[in-house]
C-alpha cells in the first residue's frame, strides 16, 4: 500500500511509543482542501482555490490548525507547546 498525502506515516500510538506525543507536522495545503471541508452554508473564506496554505496536523493525520504562512504555522505548533517536525 502506498501512502497518500493524507496518509500519515505513523500511527498516534507509534508517535507515542517513540515517546513524542507532541508532535506535529507542517504541510502545505491548498485552499480548495479547506474550502471543500467547510461545512454547508459557510462562505465567508477570502480564498482562491489554488492559494497554499500550511496546516498542522496531529500524527494521525487531523488538522489542528491551518495558516496562511509556513512559519506561522511553526510559531502557532511551538506557541501550544507541540514539537513541529518537518516533512517532505
Amino acid at each position: 500500500m502506498t501512502p497518500s498525502s493524507h496518509t500519515p506515516f505513523f500511527s498516534t500510538e507509534a508517535f507515542a511509543a517513540l515517546g513524542a506525543p507532541d508532535l506535529v507536522y507542517v504541510r502545505p495545503i491548498k485552499a480548495a482542501e479547506i474550502l471543500a471541508d467547510a461545512p454547508e452554508g459557510v462562505e465567508d473564506f477570502d480564498l482562491a482555490p489554488d492559494q497554499t496554505l500550511y496546516a498542522v496536523c496531529r500524527a494521525d493525520g487531523a488538522r489542528l490548525a491551518v495558516l496562511t504562512d509556513r512559519d506561522a504555522a511553526v510559531a502557532a505548533a511551538l506557541a501550544h507547546e507541540l514539537a513541529p517536525v518537518s516533512v517532505h
